[in-house]
């Protein structure tokens, strides 16, 4: 893992660490707060702007550690950044509140 790659996996724990403040306030306030959803979906898009770099500085790093799922991130950041009309509040959500705290965890303890 090059220095860029690691300061890289560094930001994405950072953006994490905002998912979990966000996912903090609750289902019902982000169901209620359009503002939130916004920062849902910018929080993501981060995520998953930090895994392009990745693959673009690192090339074969996103796919030799599959078991962190970066590549889910990247996707979904996709589906966000370039389909913002059909994003799914629920399943945002979902990322947000179970997949993103498994990644960062796991990103967490490879970066050690």
């Amino acid at each position: 893992m090059n220095a860029r790659t690691r300061r890289w996996l560094g930001d994405l724990v950072e953006h994490a660490a905002a998912v979990d403040r966000l996912v903090a306030r609750g289902k019902g306030a982000y169901d209620a707060d359009e503002m939130l959803r916004y920062a849902a979906e910018d929080l993501l898009i981060r995520l998953g702007e930090c895994v392009s770099r990745i693959d673009r500085d690192d090339p074969g790093f996103v796919d030799a550690h599959a078991d962190l799922e970066l590549r889910r991130v990247k996707d979904a950041r996709n589906v966000i950044a370039h389909g913002a009309d059909v994003v799914d509040a629920e399943l945002l959500w979902s990322i947000l509140s179970t997949n993103i705290p498994q990644v960062a965890d796991r990103v967490a303890r490879l970066v050690g």
